[in-house]
């Protein structure tokens, strides 16, 4: 039996490897742009020179990543960077802090630590880029993209029309703001039910906002499991669970509300859109439950951190962080591993099946 596991986990190492080097390898490119909106999980810089303690510009961080530590909340490539190499794109879509000029035209991240779809979420940790912010970051790129298109704007919508656009927003909500009463009243003006419903009702106007200027392919994210991260699991202390259920069931209201609000958004209300639900959610806790099947030995604290779970202070400036960063499913509190980064994007890249990405997977949205 010892040689069966040590031969599988043989095997599932030389996958996860050949995942890597596919996400490595150029592919011929599938939409002229992409367009990132979100928070840590996909900001690659934005928060470096804005007084926030959401900032990820120094070691460890990039501690596997060519450039090193450019602000990205991971060891290495977070998911928007595997999504756009899967998607063809020689480079990594910049930053909005540094991206002017012709530049625009293959893709902007607008992404920002410690955002939320509310505007004062987030401001327990400093500032930040909310996501009412980020939308209007791009409507300047629009203005300024209009100018490269001399005026055209039917060439512009054209354009537009055919870039991916992704938007994860929500953890924030629940994490630094509806769950954290000493700071935030949501928990108080808001019940449960309530506080989706209104995430839900301003997620759909800024989404219709993106509409308006030109968005057309559309995908948005579920929250993920955020009762199961390390940050949670270092200050929960239940007896019939391992997670923190109470979050869990909180952000599965706002969940299932998005995905209802992507039929209503395909179903006409829309004009010309295609928006693709991934569930983030599902997809986490599929990983959890098989973990060691591909190859993730360590589900429940932080690669990198400090206290119970490595997720009572997450990553510090030039903390030793693990050894073998393949084998855990979390980089710090908050954050997965580049590993686990890879793992979602090839599963909402491709995936055959409409428990992960709805109605269709981020290939097939690519090519309508």
């Amino acid at each position: 039996m010892k040689g069966f596991s040590e031969l599988t986990l043989s095997i599932v190492s030389v996958f996860l490897w050949l995942c890597a080097k596919v996400c490595s390898q150029p592919q011929q490119l599938q939409v002229p742009c992409f367009f990132i909106f979100g928070d840590s999980l996909v900001d690659n810089g934005n928060n470096n020179r804005i007084l926030t303690l959401a900032r990820a510009n120094y070691r460890p961080y990039g501690i596997d990543f060519p450039q090193g530590a450019t602000g990205r909340f991971t060891n290495g490539r977070t998911y928007v960077d595997a999504l756009a190499q899967l998607l063809g794109f020689p480079n990594y879509i910049p930053p909005y802090s540094r991206t002017r000029g012709p530049t625009l035209l293959r893709g902007v991240n607008y992404a920002s630590g410690a955002a939320g779809i509310r505007d004062e979420t987030g401001t327990n940790l400093g500032d930040h880029t909310s996501l009412n912010q980020q939308v209007a970051n791009f409507a300047s790129t629009v203005q300024d993209m209009r100018r490269l298109f001399r005026g055209d704007n039917n060439a512009l919508n054209s354009h537009l029309s055919k870039c991916i656009f992704y938007s994860g927003m929500g953890s924030n909500d629940y994490l630094n703001n509806y769950f954290m009463p000493d700071f935030y009243t949501s928990s108080s003006d808001f019940t449960v039910q309530a506080f989706a419903a209104a995430l839900l009702q301003d997620y759909s106007r800024q989404l219709t906002q993106l509409h308006a200027l030109g968005a057309r392919k559309v995908i948005v994210t579920a929250v993920g499991q955020i009762g199961c991260i390390p940050y949670q699991l270092a200050r929960y202390h239940g007896n019939s669970s391992r997670c923190n259920e109470k979050i869990n069931t909180a952000i599965s209201l706002f969940n299932s509300g998005l995905r209802k609000l992507v039929d209503r958004f395909n179903g006409g209300q829309l004009p010309g859109a295609k928006f693709v639900y991934l569930d983030s959610y599902q997809s986490t806790k599929d990983l959890y439950l098989n973990a060691n099947s591909y190859g993730f030995e360590v589900v429940d604290k932080g690669c990198c951190g400090v206290g119970r779970n490595n997720g009572q202070i997450t990553c510090l400036p030039l903390q030793q962080a693990c050894e073998d960063r393949r084998k855990y499913l979390f980089w710090d509190a908050f954050h997965p591993t580049e590993v686990a980064n890879i793992y979602f994007a090839k599963n909402s890249y491709s995936s055959q099946t409409q428990s992960y990405a709805y109605p269709m997977n981020i290939q097939q949205l690519a090519m309508l």
